[in-house]
Parts: C-alpha cells; sequence; structure tokens
C-alpha cells in the first residue's frame, strides 16, 4: 500500500482529532454553570476529553484577556462541532449560560452541529417545564425580555438525546464521563473517516488496514505493513491513526523512525519512555531497558491503547516496545510498519499485509499535484508526466521528489532531468532503498547483486540451482530478499525486482570505481564489455559477467577473456568454442544460452578439465558430443534444442550431478551409470531415442519426462521415489515394468497418445490375489496386472488416451487427490459413470468423447471448477448441474445437437466462462443473467 504525501501533523493532542471539518475551530463547547461544576464534574470532563486528543473550548482556560466576554463565546460557539451542556441546580441562574444556549440551538438547526445535553443531578422534566430545584434558579431570570428565547432554548436542549448522571450511571460521575466521551469519540471518528484529500489512493487502503484490525474485538491486535523503503509504509500508518484516533482507546502513541532512533545512545531506552509518557500521560524516566520492560507491562496493562511502530527492523526493538498480548489491556491494537517480513513474522504478528504500489493514474495525480499543483499534466506535459511516472514504477517517494524538482521549470529542463535520469538514478530514493541492502548479511550481498545484474526475469529454481552453483544457500537467501521487500517472486515463480531496487543494485555495484567497469565485480552492459575485452583489460575483480549479442571480431574478444581468473558467473557466450588462454579454474556457472556458433567446448579441440564448474547451459549449441569427462563435479547440465547432439559421453560415475535435461537430439540410447544424486531427468522431443540404460539405482530421482521419444519399453524397477512421469506421445510404448510399491510417491502420471500401450506390468514381487492373476485394471488402453495406483493416495493427475479397452476398473475411483480426468474415445459412458462420479477431488472432468448423455450423478463432484464436453453428442444437460457450486467453466462447444440450456443454470453462482459455440442453442435462458460472475460468454458470430 502506498500514498502520496507525509501528513502534516503537529504535535499535541490537539492536531491529532481537530481540524474535522475546516470550518471548525474546536471538537466541543462546553457550556456549564462555574459555581456547581467547574471544580468537580466539569473540570473531570474536560480533562478526559483532553487525554483523548478532543480539542475542548471552556470558558476560564480559553478567553483572551481584554475581549468581550460575550463576543467571545458567540465565536467560539460557532467554531465548535460539538456543545455538550451540563444542565445543573443553578445552570438558569446565569444569563450568560441562557444566551449560550441560545447560540448553541441556533447553531444546532444548520445541523453541521450537535448539542449534547447532561443532566447532573437534575431532570429533563425540570428543564423542559423549569421546575424543582432548576426551576427556582430561573425565577430571578424568568421576567426579563429575553426569557422567552430563553425558555424556547431550554425546552429544545431537554428534548435532545443525551446522559443523566443517576439514569445512566447510578450517580457514578466517572462512568458517566466515561461513556460521554467516548459516545463523541465515535462521533468524531464517523465524522472524521474521510481520508485527507491530499492522499492520493489513501481510502482503499487504510480501510483495508483498519478492517484487518477488527476495532471493537476484545482482544489485542497486532498488524504489519511491510514494503519497500519509499513505498508510503508511514504515511499509510498515520492515516490509519489519525482515522482512528478518536477511537475507543484510553491512550495512543505514534512512534517513528524507530529504526533510526534505537541506533543511537539509550535509543530503545528512550522509545519506551515516549511511549509510556504518551500512555500514561506523565514524563517517565527510565534508568535501562529492562526497566522499561517491567515498567510498560504491568503499567499499560491496564490501558487499551492503539500503538503505532513505525520502520521497525529488528525482533530486539519490537521485544522492548511491545513485548507481548499480555503487555495490554484487550481491545489494544498495535500496528508496526517494517521493510523486513521476518521482523512480524518472528513477533507473531496477527496479520501481515503489503503496501500496494501506486497505480498508473494514482501516479499521475500524485505527480501532478507536486509538478503543477493541480489533478493532472499542463497541457503539452502529458507525455513528459508519462515518462516520469514510468521511470517511479509506482513509487511514491520518487514521485514526490521528482514532481518538487521539475515544478515550474520549462520543457527543455524536464527532458534533460528525465535523460540524466537514465544515467545517473535519484540519489534520495536510492539512499532510502539501499538501507534494506545494508542490513543484509554479506553473502544474502553478494545474492542481490547477483540478481540485480544478472538474474532479474530467471526462473526461480533456475535461479537456486545457478546460485547454489556458486555455494551461497540460495533457498533461505531468496526468502530473506523476498521478506525484505528486495525481490518479488511471480505466481509464474519468476524473479523480479522493482525497478529502483535494480538500479540501486546496479549503482552499488559501479559507484566504487564508476570511471573504470574493468574493476566491477559484475558487468552487464554491452560497450563496457566489449572495450574490456577488445582492450585486455580484464581484472581479477570480475566475478560476473553477462555477454550480449556481438558485432565484434570474436578472436579478440574471446583472448580478452584471459585475465579474468576469478570469474566464476559467464552468460551468453556467443562464440565457437573457449579459448584455450581462458583460466577457467574457478568458473562455476557457464550459461551459454542460443549458442548457436558452438561446435566444441574449447579452442582446438583441448579438452581441459573444469572442475569447478557445477552449471551448465548450452541450448541451442552445434555440439556433436558431451563429454562428461570434462566437467567431473558438474550438478546441472542444459542441452535443449541440442538438434546435432548424438553421442554422450558418460564415465562410470557423475556422483554430483542433479539435473539433466536434453531435447530435440539425435540421442538413440543413453546409459545413466551411477548417478546416485539424479533428480530430474528429461529427454523430451528426441525423436531417435530408443533405449534407457539403467543398471544401478537412481534413488532420488523424482521427474522423468521422456514425452515424444520412440521409447517401447521402460523399466521403474530402479526408481523407487518417482513423483512425476511424463510419457506423453510415445507413440512405440508397449510396456512398463512397475514391481508393487515402486510407484507409491507418483503424483503425476501422463500416457495420453500412448497409442500401442497395451501392458503394464508386474514381475515377482507378489502373489495375486483372490485368484485373479490374470485380471487386469483396464485404463482404457492400459492394462496393469496387478494394479499400482488403486492404493496410491498421492496421484493426483492421472492423463490418457483412449484405445482398444472400454472399461475402467473401479479401482481408480480409490485415488484420493485424483483432481484432473480425461476420456477422449470413449463411446459408452454408462461403464464410466460410477467411478467418475466416486472421485470426489476432482477439480478438472474432460469428456471429449462420442458420448450420447451426461453422467447423471455428476453433482456428487463438489470440488469440480472446470468441465468440458466438448464435441460429445449429448442432447440436453442434467437439471441437476446446479449443483456443482464451485464450477468456474463449463466449455460446451462443438455439442451441435445440443439445442438448450437448463432453466437452473443461473444457480451456477461462480461460473466465469461459458463456451458454446457450434452448437444448436439459438436461445439462451432467462436465468443466464442471474450469472453474475459471468465475464465471459463465447457465441457464434451469427
Amino acid at each position: 500500500m502506498s500514498s502520496n504525501k507525509r501528513l502534516r501533523l503537529s504535535d499535541g493532542a490537539s492536531t491529532s482529532s481537530s481540524s474535522i471539518q475546516s470550518s471548525f475551530k474546536y471538537d466541543v463547547f462546553l457550556s456549564f454553570r462555574g459555581g456547581d461544576t467547574r471544580k468537580n464534574f466539569v473540570d473531570h470532563l474536560y480533562h478526559a476529553l483532553k487525554d483523548k486528543g478532543i480539542y475542548t473550548y471552556k470558558d476560564d482556560e480559553k478567553i483572551e484577556q481584554g475581549k468581550t466576554i460575550d463576543n467571545q463565546l458567540i465565536q467560539a460557539i460557532k467554531d465548535s462541532r460539538f456543545f455538550i451542556i451540563v444542565f445543573s441546580h443553578n445552570y438558569a441562574s446565569s444569563s450568560w449560560c441562557l444566551d449560550e444556549l441560545v447560540e448553541i440551538m441556533e447553531c444546532q438547526k444548520t445541523g453541521q452541529q450537535t448539542a449534547y445535553p447532561v443532566f447532573y443531578d437534575v431532570e429533563p422534566t425540570h428543564v423542559r417545564k423549569q421546575t424543582g430545584a432548576f426551576g427556582k434558579a430561573f425565577l430571578e431570570n424568568k421576567n426579563k425580555d429575553t426569557a422567552g428565547k430563553w425558555i424556547e432554548a431550554l425546552k429544545g436542549a431537554s428534548n435532545l438525546v443525551g446522559r443523566e448522571l443517576h439514569a445512566t450511571a447510578n450517580g457514578h460521575e466517572a462512568e458517566l464521563i466515561k461513556k460521554i466521551v467516548g459516545e463523541i469519540s465515535l462521533e468524531l471518528r464517523s465524522i472524521n473517516s474521510g481520508i485527507d484529500e491530499e492522499l492520493v489512493g489513501m481510502e482503499t487502503r487504510v480501510n483495508d488496514v483498519v478492517s484487518s484490525l477488527k476495532i471493537g474485538a476484545d482482544e489485542v491486535r497486532m498488524i504489519g505493513i511491510k514494503g519497500m523503503g519509499g513505498a508510503g509504509k508511514t504515511t499509510l500508518a498515520r492515516a490509519v491513526f489519525k482515522c482512528l484516533s478518536n477511537d475507543d482507546f484510553e491512550a495512543k502513541s505514534f512512534v517513528k523512525n524507530v529504526r533510526e532512533v534505537s541506533n543511537g545512545s539509550d535509543g530503545l531506552k528512550k522509545l519506551q519512555e515516549q511511549v509510556l509518557s504518551d500512555v500514561l500521560n506523565v514524563q517517565v524516566t527510565l534508568h535501562n531497558v529492562d526497566d522499561g520492560k517491567d515498567m510498560m507491562k504491568t503499567r499499560m496493562s491496564g490501558k487499551k491503547v492503539f500503538l503505532v511502530l513505525d520502520d521497525v527492523d529488528h525482533i530486539e526493538q519490537l521485544k522492548a516496545l511491545a513485548g507481548g498480548p499480555k503487555w495490554f489491556k484487550p481491545g489494544s491494537r498495535i500496528l508496526i510498519t517494517t521493510r523486513d517480513e521476518q521482523v512480524l513474522v518472528a513477533h507473531r504478528v496477527n496479520v501481515i499485509r503489503d503496501v500496494v504500489l501506486l497505480s498508473k493514474q494514482e501516479a499521475i495525480s500524485l505527480f501532478s499535484r507536486y509538478a503543477f499543483g493541480r489533478e493532472n499534466p499542463l497541457q503539452g506535459y502529458e507525455e513528459l508526466s508519462g515518462n516520469v511516472v514510468r521511470y517511479a514504477a509506482g513509487l511514491p517517494l520518487t514521485l514526490e521528489v521528482l514532481g518538487s524538482f521539475l515544478c515550474g521549470k520549462d520543457k527543455l529542463e524536464w527532458v534533460d532531468a528525465i535523460d540524466r535520469l537514465e544515467k545517473i538514478p535519484l540519489k534520495d530514493t536510492l539512499e532510502k532503498l539501499e538501507l534494506s541492502y545494508i542490513s543484509l548479511e554479506d553473502d544474502y550481498k553478494e545474492i542481490f547483486l547477483d540478481i540485480a545484474c544478472i538474474l532479474k526475469g530467471e526462473d526461480r529454481e533456475g535461479a537456486i540451482r545457478i546460485l547454489e552453483s556458486c555455494g551461497f544457500h540460495a533457498r533461505i537467501g531468496l526468502k530473506v530478499l523476498q521478506q525484505r521487500s528486495l525481490i518479488t517472486i511471480s505466481k509464474d515463480n519468476v524473479l523480479g525486482m522493482h525497478d529502483h531496487i535494480e538500479e540501486m543494485g546496479k549503482h552499488i555495484v559501479r559507484r566504487s570505481h564508476p570511471d573504470e567497469p574493468n574493476k566491477h565485480s559484475h558487468l552487464w552492459k554491452y560497450q563496457e564489455i566489449e572495450d574490456i575485452l577488445a582492450n585486455d583489460t580484464g581484472t581479477e575483480e570480475t566475478r560476473c559477467l553477462k555477454l550480449d549479442i556481438w558485432r565484434g571480431n570474436s578472436i579478440v574478444l574471446m583472448k580478452g577473456l584471459a585475465k579474468m581468473k576469478k570469474l566464476r558467473y559467464l552468460e551468453n557466450y556467443p562464440f565457437l568454442h573457449l579459448p584455450i588462454t581462458f583460466q577457467a579454474n574457478n568458473l562455476v556457472v557457464l550459461e551459454m544460452e542460443y549458442s548457436r556458433r558452438m561446435v566444441q567446448l574449447w579452442e582446438e579441440g583441448e579438452k581441459k578439465v573444469l572442475k569447478n564448474l557445477k552449471f551448465l547451459s548450452l541450448s541451442e549449441s552445434n555440439l556433436k558430443t558431451f563429454d562428461f569427462g570434462m566437467t567431473p563435479n558438474l550438478e546441472t547440465l542444459c542441452l535443449d534444442n541440442s538438434y546435432n547432439l548424438a553421442k554422450l559421453c558418460m564415465p562410470a560415475s557423475c556422483q554430483k550431478l542433479n539435473f539433466l535435461h536434453i531435447s530435440h537430439s539425435w540421442l538413440m540410447t543413453f546409459d545413466l551409470g551411477l548417478t546416485p544424486n539424479l533428480e530430474t531427468l528429461s529427454l523430451e522431443y528426441c525423436a531417435c531415442f530408443v533405449e534407457l540404460q539403467v543398471s544401478v539405482a537412481c534413488p532420488n530421482l523424482k521427474i522423468l519426462d521422456l514425452k515424444s521419444t520412440r521409447l517401447r519399453s521402460l523399466d521403474l524397477e530402479l526408481f523407487p521415489n518417482l513423483e512425476n512421469l511424463d510419457l506423453k506421445e510415445c507413440l512405440e510404448l508397449v510396456e512398463m515394468n512397475a514391481p508393487v510399491g515402486c510407484l507409491k510417491k507418483l503424483g503425476y502420471l501422463n500416457l495420453s497418445g500412448c497409442l500401442r500401450f497395451t501392458e503394464f506390468e508386474f514381475r515377482g514381487r507378489s502373489e495375486p490375489k483372490d485368484n485373479c492373476s490374470s485380471a487386469t485394471l483396464d485404463l482404457v488402453g492400459v492394462s496393469i496386472d496387478p494394479c499400482p495406483l488403486h492404493s496410491n493416495s498421492n496421484l493426483s493427475k492421472l492423463r490418457f488416451r483412449c484405445s482398444y479397452k472400454e472399461y475402467l476398473s473401479s479401482s481408480v475411483g480409490n485415488i484420493e487427490k485424483l483432481i484432473s480426468f480425461g476420456l477422449c474415445a470413449c463411446t459408452d459412458l454408462k461403464k464410466f459413470s460410477d467411478i467418475i462420479c466416486s472421485l470426489q477431488c476432482l477439480t478438472k472432468l474432460s469428456l471429449k468423447c462420442n458420448i450420447p448423455e451426461f453422467p447423471k450423478d455428476l453433482g456428487q463432484l463438489e470440488c469440480l471448477k472446470e468441465l468440458c464436453l466438448s464435441s460429445t453428442r449429448i442432447k440436453h444437460l442434467p437439471d441437476g448441474i446446479w449443483m456443482l457450486k464451485h464450477l468456474k467453466f463449463l466449455d460446451l462447444s462443438g455439442c451441435a445437437l445440443l439445442k438448450k440450456l437448463p432453466e437452473d443454470l443461473g444457480r451456477l453462482e461462480c461460473l466465469q466462462k461459458l463456451d458454446i459455440r457450434s452448437t444448436g442453442i439459438m436461445h439462451l435462458p432467462q436465468s443466464i443473467f442471474g450469472l453474475k460472475g459471468l465475464h465471459l460468454l463465447c457465441l457464434d458470430e451469427t
């Protein structure tokens, strides 16, 4: 979440809740008879309101010397939002009080101001009719000329909703005061709920946080707001604090700059003193932090507080300032802002919310306010403003700084400033962002710089393999960086990073030697790299080098690698081979993506051993053979799209090989040899591949991908921990051996397109049960004897294509976690209906079969989200389809015999997409308008 401006709050109680509307100077005006209540009830009420941060006018506190009292009081009344009228025995004896009352009741008529009567030792009827002790006090004013106005004012005020001392609190003044202050606070909060109009996009963000705080729940709740520097965490926290400042809290405290203050001398102790002074409403002095903890535990537990701790960066700060729920009275709320999510996780806060950066329109609005003093750019500045907004990438701090800097400058100055940003990053932004980097451990700093300069945009798992190959603890490192808001990981598992954070990382690399790139640890700029290599000015300082497409002399450039003796990472090497002069002893990662020109690894056919190389990618190379002997410690090898690769020279043992991916090669056979640590093996789309030779167990193999090969048989006996098996489109596959129990961890099996596959055989591991040695479980073309699947509760996806047989054993229904199932060539669905309907966890069902009717009990599949009946011969859908409460996608395309949709279709509340192209449907039912979630309806053009 983000905002656009820092809230301009001054110190003191008055500023935290005053200015409810710009026309009101005071929150509350107190009208009372001094002799009756000034030193008791009204005095306590006034201080209670003041302690709550409610700015209150009380005549003996506010009357300025030298001014006429009546004029000053009238103006104070007009400047007040609420009036508390304390009717006591002698109130009506004062003409000043009665004049106040008349003015109050006139203001009440506007609807913008509210009068609130309090009946202190008098009853409303006595005020209304001027009887009893109240009536006696009024006698001396009854015959005055203005008595008529006074009487009308008394009647009007007595009819308003208010509070009676005896009826409300049974005579307890403290209880009555508490109720009055609480009700006024609630009214002020309601009025004050509108967010400062100058804070762009803040209302939704504040409401989200307030919702998480669950105001009113009788518990202690701690909420965290996390995000990168400059994203608006502090502004959001201040807006929330202001919004809730008049809520039913007994005390409140906003502690800013916790990180900065706590780093100073006695910093934590000073912060504790601030919190205690705010909460207890007295000046507190502590001896040390431990004394502060003890005092906070004992003294704050009796008050319901709202505490904001801004910019926390260490768990010790939270332990000192908000040690745990028991420190606070139920109903208290603690809001924490930080750049480091782990601080919040370690302190076990209830909810963690990410600060949301500004949208494009919000960013334009914020920038325009700073640059032009209006909501939108001036005419002629639209495109330039758009360039600034794109550069800022939603970061409020950058927009504020640039808006202020460009304010009043002409177009040429704007162009120059924007051009400068491309070369010299904004200092204010970099300094704020770098705070997150400075606090990292050294190895995490290295990982961060590798991502900023080299690995941004990489797949997460691929980046982990690369970083681990370089000796880093990558998984925990990426988690730390993500928690510090320095990187992001998308839903597609791609490493991302805000543009300014990337800019900051690259600036860190370059700043020590800004004019000597050959001394930089990371090189990524094309022109700089070409100059260094062409002039042979490389140094041992360079550890990571990312090459790109080249236009220069390849021989000269290759030789330029000779002096880079400590290079550990080399990416996108575009030449024919590595030069003999290249001393690659420290090379850990060699990534030659799209190295189409490479025909051999080393110049002149050399076979120099890369003893430290752990990650090697030679995708799209022209290599005909690869010798694992040159890479004895290799952990990852990618040979994607190796169209000329025909041979792998595999030594007897590749102990460290973990990941091997080859595609589109000419390989015919492959002997795994001794590869005990291999976890992933992919030989997909190798059209000539006929045999996988396995003589030693691969206990760690989890993923085996052999799709679109010419494999005829497969023995799975030596892969006991296989989780994912893909044999899609293995057209020659006829048999597969899987001993009983060897597929217990299998979670995904794809046999789609295995048209010749008829035998899934078990050999010699168990005796047949119940005399069924000749019985088979038929997966519509896949015969299994006995079945390894029906007892496999881990299997979540099963894919196959119908071929020869047309029955399905009921054992398949026991695959408890199956979520995806499809049939595409069967003609008699009756044989499968019971089995399909028993798959209770199914979320996706595809029945692209030549079937004439729909399974009647399909409504039992409560988890179903996707249903495809494309190109079937069904004539109608069953009336019970509405029972699929979670269905989001219904595909009926190509069902030419389907003439209409059921009338109860509108009860599918979750349906988002409906495809009825190429069907016989001519009219839509009225119920389709009940599909509130539908956002895509596919119809024929006609």
